[in-house]
Formats: C-alpha cells, structure tokens, sequence
C-alpha cells in the first residue's frame, strides 16, 4: 500500500469515528431567582447533543422561567396578571394562552375542592406585608373577604378572555404558578431529547427521569428549624410540591400570620405547618398542596383520593409528620 492510499484510509477511519462516537455527555446546571425565589436547573446532556446546543437550551430555560415570572407576578406592576387586576372588573380581557391555562386550571381545582383553592384570595390577600408586618383590621378584612369567590371569575377560552363579575375582585396565581413554570421547562427537556432532569423553584420540584440510575434525593424543610430536614425523599420522574408556614410569614403577640390564606376566612390557615404533595404533574402538586393545607390532615387526605397518583406527607401543629393512604401501603 503506497503512503497517499495508507493516509487516505486512516483519514476515512478518523472521520467515521468523528461521525459515529457519541459527544462527551455531561451534566448542565444553573441555579439562579426567580418568582421571589431560589431555583434551579440540572439535566444530563444527552450524548448526541453538542455542548453549544445544551448551553442554548439552558438559556431557553431560564428564559421561559423568567418570561412566566413577568407575565404571572402580582408584584410587577407591568406584569400581565397586574394589568388583569386592574382592568378585568371593567370588560373581558384578553390574555396569553399560558396565563389562561394556569387560571383555567385553577378553577377546575377550585371546583373540586369547594372553593378552599381559591385565586382570588388576593381580594384579601394584598391587604397583607408580611416584611413590614402589617395586616387588614377586621374591618377591612371583612370588606375584602367579600370578593373573595372563584365563580366571579368569567373565563372564555375561544376568545382567550378572562373577566371579574364584581370590581374588588384581585387573583394570584402563587399557588400554583410556580408548579407551571417547572412543569413547562420539563416538557421543553422531554421535547430535547433529554431523559434526566431536575427543575427546582422554591417549594417546587420536577423530576425527569433518574439520576443516571440512582433516585434524585429531594429535602422536605423542618418547619421550625431552618437548618434541618423533616425527610428526605428518594424519587424520580414525579413532581413534589411542598406548602409551608414558614417562608412568608410575621409573628405578632405570639401569633403567627403567614402568606396560605384560607379563602372562607381572609386568615392564615391553622391546622398544618407543612404540606408536600408528590405526583406525576408540578402545576397540580402545587396547587393541591395549598389545598391540603388549608383543609388539614383528614379532609386533604380525602380530597386527594380524586386526584389519581397523587399523594401527600403533613406536618401537624404538633410537628407529627402524616403520610396519605398509598405512602402508608407502600
């Protein structure tokens, strides 16, 4: 064989093992704030994506978190859901098609617990600053109290409108936004061919997948002492949502005012300090771990028999931890 035909095959050889060998696969991670929050994201770069390509999917991420964020915070005047505060008493307004999926999805939750996963809570609820310490009088909180009522809320999905029956009404989605934003950015993971995920944002946690084999291991926070852990979870591919008593919060004359309203009262609900409730969906952990707390132990554990593949662990007043029905069986 002549030195050009010996180059040439050994070429040939390079580029097929250029072509055939998987890329180098590794793990990608950005923790950033979000929402009024911590959050985090991590997937296994799959072996036929490029480095490049995983690093523009890790900004679409954060992108997509932060574009929900502006669209969906009652804290930013120009937010989206502000200007649906503002101006949907007045006539339908059109809205996204992810800001009517999460109300949507809001009210149909709402309807399954009776009203005790209310959105318009807010109608009370902005009357709250838990920094500054201020709560409504009981006046107030009785005027407010008022417009608290998910069925005067108009939603027309051809149209893409949302309206409010009565002017007072507000709506906060921050029981259940959250859960959205992970749920979506898992969805955007699956769609990229990646198959070990996890999307972290507060109380918020979505799974795709294992961790290369082994469960993902996700904290439940001790609710009075910061810096320990209640349990410790080994999961994969589900979501876990957990609702506290502890992240937003003043005590005053020994009593504790936090941010999970019940909508029936206007008043910080009193029967648990920590819900977390796991299942195959993060928008739907979210908002049903809301809804547990607010109903305690035995009517949430009741309420989540409707909800196929969801299950829940309560800490009481008592700090005794409570596990639902199918985490006792197995």
């Amino acid at each position: 064989m002549n030195n050009f035909v010996q180059f040439f095959t050994i070429s040939l050889c390079c580029i097929y093992c250029l072509l055939t060998s998987p890329l180098q696969a590794k793990w990608m991670a950005h923790n950033f704030n979000v929402m009024g929050t911590a959050a985090e994201i991590r997937f296994y770069q799959p072996a036929l994506m490029s480095e490049q390509q995983a690093q523009r999917l890790l900004v679409k991420l954060v992108d997509v978190m932060h574009q929900i964020d502006e669209s969906m915070s009652p804290y930013k005047s120009n937010s989206e859901l502000s200007q649906v505060n503002q101006e949907a008493h007045a006539k339908p307004l059109k809205v996204s098609a992810d800001l009517l999926s999460v109300i949507n999805k809001a009210q149909y939750i709402a309807k399954l617990s009776g009203g005790i996963f209310d959105i318009t809570f807010a109608s009370a609820g902005h009357l709250y600053q838990y920094r500054e310490h201020i709560r409504p009088t009981e006046l107030q909180l009785a005027q407010a109290s008022k417009f608290i009522n998910y069925q005067d809320i108009a939603l027309d999905e051809k149209n893409s409108t949302i309206h409010f029956l009565k002017q007072g009404t507000k709506i906060d989605l921050g029981g259940i936004a959250k859960g959205f934003a992970v749920q979506k950015c898992l969805t955007i993971l699956e769609q990229a061919g990646v198959e070990h995920a996890l999307v972290n944002a507060g109380g918020d946690t979505g799974l795709l997948g294992d961790k290369l084999g082994k469960n993902w291991m996700v904290a439940i926070k001790h609710p009075r002492q910061p810096d320990k852990q209640a349990a410790l979870l080994p999961l994969a591919n589900e979501a876990i949502s957990t609702s506290g008593d502890y992240e937003r919060y003043f005590i005053e004359d020994g009593q504790r005012y936090h941010h999970i309203l019940n909508p029936r009262t206007g008043k910080s609900a009193k029967k648990l300090v920590s819900v977390s409730v796991i299942g195959p969906d993060a928008m739907m952990t979210d908002a049903l771990s809301t809804t547990v707390f607010i109903l305690g132990r035995s009517a949430g554990f009741k309420l989540l028999e409707q909800f196929s593949g969801y299950e829940a662990i309560v800490i009481d007043n008592e700090l005794n931890m409570h596990f639902s029905t199918g985490l006792v069986a197995n």
